[in-house]
């Protein structure tokens, strides 16, 4: 018997803030979808793709994981004064990148990256661009593609 459907929600809790909104976004969506999730509160967006890797890997070693049919990566990233905002904003994206293509993993990409907290608010707010919803979305979505390529194919 096929396993119910789970996703996971990785949080950067740096903006703490702004994650809640933007989980309240994604949880809304998963909820609507009926479908089951847990969360995972990690220091910030460079530590997502990580997480996410440990539990893709632990749910393959690891009896007692969850097996999760998708990822969903949520976080923020103001720009500040120097260049860190730009290697972390790159290393995160191509990590997230290369889990989802070179891993297989069933990704939905909600990390914003701006310049202010006004930015980020409408972007993370459930009322207004929804970035969190919009993930959630995505990577259901995104898990029906990989279930039709990769679990049936014609």
């Amino acid at each position: 018997m096929d396993q119910p459907e789970r996703f996971l929600i990785v949080e950067a809790r740096f903006y703490g803030d702004i994650a809640d909104a933007l989980v309240e976004g994604a949880t809304q969506v998963l909820d609507a979808a009926g479908v089951a999730y847990d969360r995972l509160e990690v220091p910030g967006v460079f530590e997502v793709p990580a997480a996410i890797q440990f539990a893709a890997k632990a749910s393959l070693t690891t009896a007692a994981s969850p097996k999760y049919s998708g990822y969903i990566a949520l976080g923020c990233v103001i720009r500040g004064e120097t260049d860190h905002y730009d290697h972390i904003c790159r290393e995160t994206s191509r990590s997230l990148m290369d889990l989802a293509v070179m891993g297989n993993a069933t990704l939905g990409f909600g990390i914003i990256t701006c310049e202010n907290r006004k930015q980020a608010w409408a972007r993370a707010s459930a009322d207004k661009k929804n970035v969190g919803g919009s993930s959630a979305k995505a990577c259901l979505r995104m898990n029906d593609v990989k279930k039709k390529y990769l679990y049936n194919p014609k």
